[in-house]
This record gives structure tokens, sequence and C-alpha cells, in this order.
């Protein structure tokens, strides 16, 4: 019995009964809500170890649900539903913390693949840098890790655990240029089967919070054809 559980939040009932039914099939123990206030709440009563969350839902929206429980937790991992396929959806979700996402219509296979993987890393989550001491400064910017908060110029920023993990590898490799699948091996693993997109929306977003000039960057750097370089400042 696989002893995952995962909450399943989804208002169309076809489609969640379809999830539930193929999951349970899988070994894994699942939950459902059928929109975002049914999820907060089994959320708060249960452990979960990965949300699969419509982002299209009536009141309380998939975004709503992913802002309100990155408040509190940062670390189980979260995989967006959505029946879009503009990459606003996608960055939106990135930047409020979610780990992955999958387009609908998905395929079952793709679907349980992504959840073995997300699973996969987040068990192996608290290993990344866990034999080095955690930066203090990144970027010239104070970084409080156990409460993802990166502090520039007095303001405060929310780090999601993705760029926790990328400022803790750019740490760890001052100067160095890091290939994007080098990037991806060590923040998503090895078995990651996206694509080095989903690395460059990261990078994007966690510019907005350490650079003063986003759109030129100083810390963290693009090398063209290859990955990024984070410049100690």
């Amino acid at each position: 019995m696989n002893p995952n559980r995962i909450l399943v939040v989804e208002d169309d009932p076809d489609i969640r009964m379809g999830l539930v039914d193929t999951l349970e099939s899988e070994g894994y123990q699942v939950l459902e809500a059928q929109d975002g206030l049914a999820a907060i709440k089994s959320f708060e009563m249960y452990d979960i170890d990965l949300l699969l969350l419509d982002i299209m839902m009536p009141g309380k929206n998939g975004y709503d649900v992913l802002r309100e429980i990155r408040v509190k937790n940062k670390q189980t991992p979260v995989i967006m539903l959505t029946a879009k396929g503009e990459e606003i959806d996608k960055v939106i979700g990135l930047e409020l913390g979610a780990d992955d996402y999958i387009t609908k219509p998905f395929g079952i296979h793709e679907l349980l693949a992504r959840i073995s993987a997300v699973l996969r890393r987040s068990s192996l989550s608290l290993q990344v840098g866990s034999t080095a001491k955690d930066p203090e400064f990144f970027g010239g910017h104070a970084i409080d890790f156990k409460q993802y908060k990166l502090f520039r110029n007095d303001v405060e920023f929310d780090l999601s655990e993705r760029e926790v993990k990328l400022i803790k590898v750019f740490h760890d490799h001052p100067d160095e240029v890091l290939s994007r699948d080098v990037l991806l091996d060590k923040v998503w693993g090895i078995d990651y089967s996206g694509t080095t997109r989903t690395l460059d929306q990261h990078i994007a977003q966690l510019r907005k919070k350490i650079e003063e000039h986003p759109a030129d960057p100083k810390v963290i750097t693009t090398v063209h054809g290859i990955g990024y370089r984070y410049k100690l400042i």
C-alpha cells in the first residue's frame, strides 16, 4: 500500500472521480475536495503529502488556495491542474509556490509520472544543503531560511521552496557557470521530465526578489546557450 496521501481538488465531479479512482488503483490514499474552501479545510485537518490543485474553480480558485496554504506551509508539493495552456497561468502558479503543473486534457501515465517524480523530489528536499551551513546572505541580501524570507532594502520577500534550493546551489558554486541541466538535476532531481523553461521561469521570479533591476541582472546572470552564473557582489 502506498503510504502517500494525495488531496485532489477539482470542481468537475467527473474529472475528480476519475482522478480519485486512478490514484486509489495505484495504491495512494486519496482525499477529495470540490472547491477551494473544502480544500483548505482538508489540508488543515489531515497530513497531506501532495495536492493536485485545479486552478479554475468558482469562488476561491486554485491560486487563492495555494497562496493561503503557502503562508504556513512551504514544503508540501503542489501540482496545478489547468485547462489553459497560456504561459502566464504557469508563471503565476510557480511564483506562488507550485512545484509543477499539467495542462488538461492530460494522459494518466503522464500525470502518474509527474506525481511520482514530485514525491521523490519532496522526500529528498531536506537533504539539499544539509551538509553545509545555510548562507546568511545572497546577492548582498539577508536570508532567513527557516521563515523562507529574503530582505532587500527593508522590503520582505517570500521565497518558495524551489527558490531556496536554487539559492543554496548558486551559493555553493559562486562565479561558476552552471548549465540548465545541472541546475535541474540539483534542484528538481535527475528524474525530472519537464523542460528547461520551468527553470527559466523560476530564475525570472527569483530575480524579481534579489535584483535591483531584474531586466538587467547583476547577481544571477545568463550565460547564453549554457545556463546561469551567480556573481558575488
